[in-house]
């Protein structure tokens, strides 16, 4: 493979979604001076990154034509899968390029798109993220990557302004860490968000709780700023409840398929599932309060 040897200025990426998270990790790249082509389905959001100086491709092939480092960040496994191959994205990739799929899909499809890819000499790794939209602004994400070591290390300018990466495993690890990277987050969220229903219904503040226990063994990211949106009520998505219940679908199947039992994992999918058949997988994962809120109404118990 070629891109060893290729140095950062000779590098060319597109990027395959630029919705949420993609957009502000493009912004990173093209601040730390790579070379960028954009490809999003919903072409405003990727016409937006024109002004930072992204170039603005109307089909994935056409951003991958010229690459020899695709990022993909896409919805799920489907997305994935219809965007590189069935759009024709590989077909223009040369051999010894790579594809970082920095999606959050199930384990299973990363090692299936890997060995599709290696057999056209096409690299593969997968390293989904942690962190959400400030993270992705700021270039501080947490990135888990599966697949060749010596060839994550060869990218590590690439990841670089995006975040801190770590090789966690085979083709697929990457996307296994992020799966239980995201039972904690939803685990967390809801334990945070009864505990937060408990002192209110006790005549206590949520505010005054969350700040008297910072600094303590419960503190976290997600007490921070997932409890100061509870606190405040701002359920804008920085991650949707939709995209959490995906990656705890995808908890769910591989733990059958590992002959495992999650009772809490088991428990707060059960909540996310209903709380986004009601309509609300647009609303931050942290919104889970509101349902947890309205179970406890409908039971006579105090909102």
């Amino acid at each position: 493979m070629t891109h060893a040897s290729e140095d950062s200025g000779k590098r060319k990426i597109a990027f395959l979604g630029t919705g949420l998270m993609g957009a502000p990790m493009v912004r990173r790249l093209l601040g730390a001076g790579f070379s960028v082509t954009v490809w999003n389905r919903d072409r405003t959001k990727a016409g937006a990154l024109s002004g930072d100086g992204a170039v603005i491709a109307s089909t994935p092939s056409q951003a991958a034509a010229t690459a020899n480092i695709v990022i993909c960040m896409l919805t799920n496994a489907q997305a994935v899968g219809q965007v590189l191959f069935d759009m024709g994205a590989v077909d223009v990739m040369r051999p010894g390029a790579v594809i970082i799929d920095m999606s959050s899909i199930a384990p299973s499809f990363a090692r299936e798109h890997a060995e599709k890819l290696a057999e056209r000499g096409i690299g593969h790794i997968d390293a989904p993220v942690s962190g959400g939209v400030v993270g992705a602004s700021a270039g501080t994400l947490a990135i888990m990557a599966g697949g060749d070591a010596s060839v994550i290390a060869e990218l590590t300018d690439i990841f670089a302004p995006m975040g801190r990466v770590t090789h966690v495993g085979p083709a697929g690890a990457g996307q296994l860490a992020k799966l239980a990277n995201q039972q904690i987050v939803a685990v967390t969220i809801g334990a945070v968000a009864e505990a937060m229903m408990l002192i209110e219904a006790g005549g206590g503040s949520p505010a005054a709780f969350r700040d008297a226990v910072r600094g303590g063994f419960t503190d976290s990211r997600i007490l921070d700023i997932h409890g100061k949106r509870m606190i405040d009520r701002q359920f804008a998505p920085g991650g949707s409840s939709a995209n959490q219940l995906k990656d705890l679908d995808a908890v769910m199947a591989t733990a059958k398929a590992l002959s495992l039992t999650l009772p809490l994992t088991e428990a707060v999918h059960a909540e996310f599932t209903e709380f986004v058949a009601k309509g609300n997988g647009e609303m931050d994962h942290s919104a889970l309060l509101l349902h947890l809120e309205d179970r406890n109404a409908s039971q006579g118990g105090k909102k």
